[in-house]
C-alpha cells in the first residue's frame, strides 16, 4: 500500500466515522466543546511526543484532562463559564506549544497532522473508530434524539449528553493523528453543517457520513496533484462543501437546544 494509499484510506475512515457525529454535535450545540476539546488537549500529544509515547496514549490522557479542566472552568459563575473556558483552553494550548518546544516531533505535525505518515496501527485505529461510532450512534439513535428534541426528564438529557462528549473525546483522539488538533474542528462540522438543511435526520446522518468520507478522499487527491499540505486540502474542502451546500440551500432549519456552555458544563 502506497503513502498515498494509506492517506486516502485514513481520511475516508475519519469522514465515515466523524460525518455522522458532527450531525449530533450541533443538534446538542456542542462544536464550541469540539473546538475546546482539540485546541485543551496539546499539553498531551506534546508530552507523549516528547516522551517517544504514542500519539494516541497522549492524546487520550489530554482530552480527560482538558475535558475536566473545561467542565470545571465551565462551572466558575464569577467570571462567566464563557470566559472561565476561553482561558483554560488558551492556556492548555499555550502550555502545549511550550512543552512541544522539546519533543522531536515537530509542533506543526501537533497541530496540522500528518495524513501522508499514518501508520497502519493510525489506519486501525480509524477503522475501529468508524465501527465503533456507527454502532454506537445506531444503538442510542432513540435516546439521543428524545433528548435532542423531546428533552424530558425521564429521557435522562445530561447522561446522553454526557455520553456523546465520550464519543466526541475518542473521536478527537484517533481523528489528530491525520489531521492535527487544529484541523480536525473541520471534520467534526463541516459535514453536519453541509447537511442541516435535508428534511429528516437519517437523510443527514447518511449524507453527513458521506459527505466526510468523499470530501476527506477529494482533499487527499486534491493535495496529491497540487503539491499542498494533505490536513489542510482535506480541511478546505469540508468547509467549502459546507459553504456550497448552505448557500445553494438558502440556509437550513435550526435543530439545536441547549448552549455550548451549559453543555460543556453538564447542565441538563
Amino acid at each position: 500500500m502506497t503513502i498515498l494509499d494509506r492517506a486516502l484510506l485514513e481520511a475516508v475512515l475519519l469522514g465515515l466515522a466523524c460525518g455522522p457525529l458532527s450531525v449530533w454535535l450541533l443538534a446538542y450545540r456542542q462544536a464550541y466543546a469540539a473546538e475546546s476539546l482539540a485546541h485543551a488537549m496539546l499539553p498531551g500529544l506534546a508530552l507523549a511526543a516528547a516522551a517517544g509515547a504514542p500519539l494516541l496514549l497522549g492524546g487520550a490522557g489530554g482530552v480527560v484532562a482538558a475535558g475536566l479542566l473545561v467542565a470545571l472552568a465551565a462551572r466558575d459563575r464569577r467570571i462567566g463559564g464563557d470566559v472561565a473556558i476561553a482561558v483554560t483552553v488558551t492556556a492548555l494550548f499555550g502550555l502545549g506549544a511550550l512543552l512541544a518546544l522539546d519533543s522531536e516531533t515537530p509542533l506543526a505535525d501537533l497541530l496540522f497532522g500528518d495524513l501522508l505518515g499514518v501508520t497502519d496501527s493510525d489506519l486501525v485505529a480509524a477503522a475501529v473508530l468508524a465501527g465503533s461510532v456507527a454502532l454506537l450512534l445506531a444503538a442510542g439513535h432513540r435516546p439521543l434524539t428524545a433528548a435532542a428534541f423531546a428533552p424530558l426528564p425521564e429521557t435522562r438529557p445530561a447522561r446522553v449528553q454526557a455520553a456523546l462528549l465520550v464519543l466526541l473525546g475518542a473521536a478527537i483522539v484517533v481523528a489528530v493523528q491525520g489531521l492535527g488538533n487544529l484541523l480536525v474542528l473541520a471534520l467534526l462540522v463541516a459535514p453536519g453543517v453541509a447537511v442541516r438543511p435535508l428534511p429528516s435526520l437519517r437523510a443527514q446522518l447518511l449524507a453527513a457520513a458521506a459527505m466526510g468520507a468523499g470530501s476527506g478522499a477529494l482533499g487527499v487527491l486534491a493535495s496529491d496533484r497540487l503539491g499542498t499540505a494533505a490536513g489542510a486540502s482535506v480541511a478546505i474542502v469540508l468547509v467549502l462543501v459546507a459553504v456550497v451546500a448552505l448557500l445553494a440551500s438558502g440556509g437550513g432549519g435550526d435543530r439545536v437546544r441547549r448552549s455550548p456552555i451549559e453543555a460543556l458544563g453538564g447542565r441538563a
